[in-house]
């Protein structure tokens, strides 16, 4: 998915970043901020990351929760082809459907129970449409920070049905990593996790994770508690590292969470648009070249990154078979802006 924002906020985060003091509270509570996701029947998306209080949990910097939107009475997922570097996009989806193409020429339907993992490495760009069968579209778009030794690999495309296990009256999907000794196959770059969390109501689980990781509880449905602290519908619980455990209590609903977590990100980036580097010259760098290459602004630099291919259809823009128009960069900040905590 890419981030359609106008105005971008540019993010340094990591070696600069503040220490926050000791008092600060195990669980905190990120609020989501509303996106609007194309044109006038934009479907809004719910982003907890980055976020005031938080810019990373371990690799993940992004993410998006959207729905359930029924695409009859609105827009549904319309994204042109557009570019990214230095990360990872997980795709989840609870209902719908979505096709992906890409320039490395992947072409994909994300489906509940299915990861769709693109690695943009050095550069790649791609585009989601929802299908003309999908009636109710309502998942969530994932990033993931590649580290520094990672992030100029060739750019690839996965996908993966994920493994399924259960916790007490909790059934555990894991698409990414490791939780409840059960593991996704999926292709990761640093010590990262990501499952998806079903429990019906009044149902408490004891769920041991790492303790020198980060964690995230996201709530589709429901609410719930971790580790006393109340966390509503769309909203993301952050957790630091210390905990062996993760205790969870349902209330009077059903509920339905996406669980990330990962090893801190020991690394600076900068993130823009939909780009991850390491300083505000590469992103000027990576803007550039996909204007230059997708929108015809500007000549190739041939050290540049590349974001098109001629795999799928030749003629048509982004060289993936997508037939509309790819999706041009906003503008960049006049200014670079203050490092944020993490």
């Amino acid at each position: 998915m890419s981030n359609l924002e106008k105005h971008p906020t540019e993010l340094l985060i990591g070696d600069d970043d503040e220490v926050l003091g000791s008092e600060r509270l195990l669980v905190t509570i990120l609020a989501p901020r509303e996106v609007p996701l194309g044109g006038p029947r934009a479907m809004t998306v719910h982003r907890t990351l980055p976020s005031r209080e938080r810019s990373m949990i371990g690799a993940w910097c992004f993410v998006d929760h959207y729905g359930p939107t029924d695409v009859r009475t609105n827009a549904g997922m319309v994204v042109p082809p557009h570019p990214h570097t230095g990360l990872q996009t997980v795709s989840w989806l609870f209902d719908g459907e979505i096709e992906h193409r890409d320039s490395v020429g992947s072409h994909a339907f994300v489906r509940p129970g299915e990861l769709n993992l693109m690695t943009a490495g050095r550069g790649i760009s791609h585009s989601e449409v929802s299908t003309e069968n999908t009636t109710l579209l309502h998942g969530v778009q994932l990033w993931l920070a590649l580290p520094d030794a990672s992030r100029e690999v060739a750019p690839f495309f996965e996908s993966h049905t994920a493994a399924v296990t259960t916790l007490g009256e909790a059934t555990i999907t894991v698409f990414l990593g490791s939780v409840a000794g059960v593991s996704a196959t999926a292709t990761t770059f640093t010590r990262v996790l990501a499952a998806q969390l079903d429990l019906p109501r009044r149902t408490r689980i004891d769920l041991p994770v790492d303790p020198r990781d980060e964690h995230g509880i996201l709530v589709d449905r429901g609410s719930v508690t971790v580790d006393g602290t109340l966390v509503a519908r769309t909203e993301l619980a952050f957790v630091e590292p210390g905990a062996s455990t993760l205790t969870i209590e349902t209330g009077d609903d059903d509920a339905r969470l996406i669980l990330i977590g990962g090893e801190p990100f020991g690394e600076q980036i900068v993130m823009w648009w939909n780009f991850v580097g390491r300083t505000h010259d590469e992103i000027v760098a990576y803007r550039t070249a996909w204007q230059a290459e997708a929108i015809g602004s500007g000549e190739v630099d041939a050290r540049a990154p590349r974001f098109i291919s001629t795999h799928g259809d030749p003629g048509t823009p982004a060289g993936h078979g997508y037939t509309g128009s790819p999706l041009p960069a906003p503008a960049l900040p006049t200014v670079r802006l203050l490092p944020r905590r993490r």
